[in-house]
């Protein structure tokens, strides 16, 4: 048990136990340790139970984290590692270095007095050839009892399993439970031991109970088989024991070479007699198979893992090569050529571009072209709408999340980040991410990694960051809506796409691109554009630019039926009007009246057709027609449709 004290004055003297494997220190009311201190951060450290000491670990704070042992300062850094063993009367330190929260560290003396066994593992050859040759029957049990074990090939598998033959040697049991080693946290940090499964003599399932920490210290520090033939009376009735009516207990290791895998607990509760060295020596037996099947079944589970994961990725950039590959990016204007050569300068190198333009001028198929002309072609490429998702969904999204991080977080879920290890993650609206999620963007920019949503430790990424907006950065870091640190960060190579009303020659060629596309798909026959067609949709600015383009195009094929082409009258109002062509209008309204009339009607269907296709939108119906809105608004209440 920990014992951890705020010494701060603004915080108040503040003491707190903790049993826990895992205490979050930090701003955000999640943690287990708050501080209101502004320049801590959210989730700003963690101490975490390894199986035989508590470890400080920085996660990554802005203002760092220090501990104060005797007269010399520890500064968790990424010089001297951001993790660090505690000692009894060390100081540790959040924060900046002037006004820093700092909390005393102790501990609790747990060491089981009523231990009346224990040795460790190494012991366990003499021990089996003594019981093996005193106890024929011993080994025909061990020998299936092995058997049995060895063919589960999953971790549910193999608890059923082990449980099933501890019941068979150990009589007096009624309950067994398995903690194992987080594997999530990667190799030589600080792990926390997490109990996996609780089982009853009967076979069933039980809620799944903590196991007795003072034991467990000893097990995992040790390498040992623990006894404790009356844990009420002798480990003086610890609240874990009490609240699970533990009566006797034993606890061996889980092991792998060198490596503590888990811990395997095996109590009685409600039996009258009490554990003996005979079930001691009985279990120790028996870990050693268990341990064999615990480290196979979790490796075949990571295996597993890694296979979907991978036949995942390999669909992904199936289905995403296609696209891109279809859609490729077109023009033959003075301006393509030259986003062109910046984009052949850029692909293999590291730095993170920057696309600009407006909305609809092909941002993203920038972003792809990089990645499939780079070095990277080999892995994913991941886009992301930052605009798209709700902060909290969408920092999951990025980063992941551990399971139980939040509601509905049932399972571990890998980020987009990860997704995109060794390949290019492409950043769409990136001005509208939060600027709480920027500060962490900055951070994966800066040390080139990540951390879920609800996990105590970072993991590294390899991955070329292509962002894109349509906003005025500069503007939105004048204004305090986005961060300047970042902005630099992001902004080392930018490239601006021209709108398409820059690059009228190649309307004619994305035009033609798009219409035999959707022919294609949608089983048409229309093949080609009139003169007049062409012409119009040439000298229309096309404010939506490519996007607008694609989707009147769209519209177009869907609309003309079988016929082979498609001509000026079958474009939308707002594209006619751009070349003042008049539109085709019934015989009603030509057939009848003088000409005044018939022009006003004429001039009506045309105010009715553009303001259709702008959706009501004033301002955008008169920019398409050439006239000012005051000019627009006046003719609409001359014919009543103000």
């Amino acid at each position: 048990m920990i014992r951890l004290e705020l010494l701060d004055a603004t915080e108040g003297p503040r003491a707190r136990e903790f049993e826990a494997d895992v205490v979050r220190i930090g701003r955000a009311e999640t943690c287990d340790l708050a501080v209101s201190a502004v320049h801590v951060s959210g989730e700003h450290a963690a101490i975490v139970w390894d199986g035989s000491a508590y470890v400080l670990r920085d996660l990554r704070s802005t203002n760092g984290t220090r501990v104060r042992r005797g007269g010399e300062i520890l500064e968790l850094d990424d010089a001297r590692g951001r993790e660090l063993r505690l000692e009894a009367g060390d100081v540790i330190s959040i924060g900046r270095r002037e006004g820093a929260v700092e909390i005393a560290v102790s501990f609790e003396d747990e060491e089981p007095a009523g231990v009346v066994r224990a040795y460790p593992v190494s012991d366990l050859p003499a021990v089996e050839a003594k019981l093996v040759s005193s106890e024929r029957e011993l080994l025909r049990f061990l020998y299936e009892a092995q058997k049995a074990i060895s063919a589960a090939d999953s971790l549910e598998g193999v608890v059923d399993a082990v449980s099933t033959q501890v019941f068979r040697a150990l009589t007096r049991a009624t309950h067994l439970t398995v903690a194992m080693r987080d594997a999530s946290v990667g190799e030589g940090k600080a792990a926390p031991y997490v109990p996996i499964a609780t089982r009853m003599r009967n076979g069933q399932s039980f809620e799944v109970t903590a196991v007795a920490r003072s034991v467990f210290r000893k097990v995992i520090a040790e390498r040992s088989a623990v006894l404790a033939a009356d844990a009420r009376r002798d480990m003086d009735a610890s609240a874990s024991l009490v609240s699970a009516s533990i009566v006797s207990l034993i606890a061996v290791p889980l092991w792998q070479g060198e490596e503590i895998l888990g811990v395997l607990q095996v109590d009685n509760r409600d039996a009258p007699g009490m554990f003996d060295e005979r079930d001691l020596d009985r279990l120790a037996l028996l870990a050693q198979s268990a341990s064999q099947a615990f480290a196979r079944a979790r490796a075949l589970e990571q295996l597993r893992e890694a296979l979907e994961q991978q036949k995942s990725e390999n669909v992904f950039l199936k289905a995403r090569e296609e696209k891109r590959r279809a859609h490729g990016i077109l023009g033959e204007s003075p301006a393509m050529r030259e986003l062109f050569s910046k984009i052949d300068k850029v692909v293999d190198t590291r730095v993170t571009v920057l696309v600009l333009g407006e909305t609809g001028t092909g941002k993203e198929l920038v972003a792809s072209a990089i990645h499939y002309r780079s070095n990277r072609r080999d892995k994913l490429f991941v886009a992301q709408n930052c605009a798209a998702l709700p902060e909290n969904l969408l920092e999951s999204e990025l980063f992941g999340h551990r399971k139980g991080a939040f509601t509905g977080a049932r399972d571990d879920k890998k980020g987009l980040f990860e997704l995109a290890d060794g390949g290019t993650l492409f950043l769409d609206e990136l001005g509208e991410m939060p600027l709480s999620l920027q500060a962490k963007m900055l951070r994966v920019l800066q040390e080139g990694e990540v951390r879920p949503v609800g996990a105590t430790a970072s993991k590294k990424v390899d991955v070329r960051i292509v962002a894109a907006t349509n906003r005025d950065l500069e503007r939105e870091v004048a204004e305090g809506r986005f961060r300047e640190d970042l902005y630099y960060r992001i902004s080392v190579f930018p490239i601006e796409l021209p709108p398409l009303r820059e690059r009228k020659g190649d309307v004619e060629i994305l035009a033609k691109h798009f219409l035999a596309r959707y022919a294609a798909e949608f089983g048409r026959s229309v093949r080609a554009f009139s003169d007049e067609a062409l012409a119009c949709l040439a000298a229309y600015p096309f404010p939506g630019n490519v996007r607008e383009l694609e989707n009147e195009i769209q519209r177009l094929v869907i609309q003309v039926d079988d016929r082979e082409r498609i001509e000026a009258s079958d474009l939308s109002a707002r594209i006619r009007a751009a070349r003042g062509v008049i539109p085709t209008a019934p015989v009603d309204i030509l057939s009848e009246g003088t000409l005044k009339d018939r022009v006003e009607a004429v001039e009506r269907r045309i105010l009715e057709e553009a303001l259709a296709a702008h959706g009501g939108n004033k301002s955008a119906t008169a920019k398409a027609l050439g006239i000012t809105r005051e000019g627009l608004h006046k003719k609409l209440k001359g014919y009543g449709m103000a």
